[in-house]
């Protein structure tokens, strides 16, 4: 049970961003995401989008550092990943 981010290695808008997914539930990534003080509309289909300055917020709150592709590998694992359509 934990919640995992990647490197803010993804640009977008001007920004750098990390990846934040949870290996058990997507109610455990939204309560946490809560605690973070991340918005709902930086969730997408099965991560949250965190920008480059809160990533270090997030590893002090319990979020645990992996790489990019560790995280998909995760998040498949467990079942929660989800595929952009089309």
């Amino acid at each position: 049970m934990a919640v995992y981010i990647d490197p803010p290695n993804w640009p977008g808008h001007g920004r750098m961003w990390s990846h934040m997914v949870s290996d058990v539930s997507y109610e455990e990534l939204h309560a946490f995401a809560a605690r973070l003080g991340s918005p709902a509309r930086a969730f997408e289909r099965d991560h949250y989008d965190v920008p480059s300055e809160r990533y270090r917020a997030a590893v002090e709150l319990g979020a645990v550092e992996v790489t990019s592709k560790e995280l998909v590998r995760l998040l498949t694992d467990a079942g929660l990943r989800r595929r952009k359509s089309g």
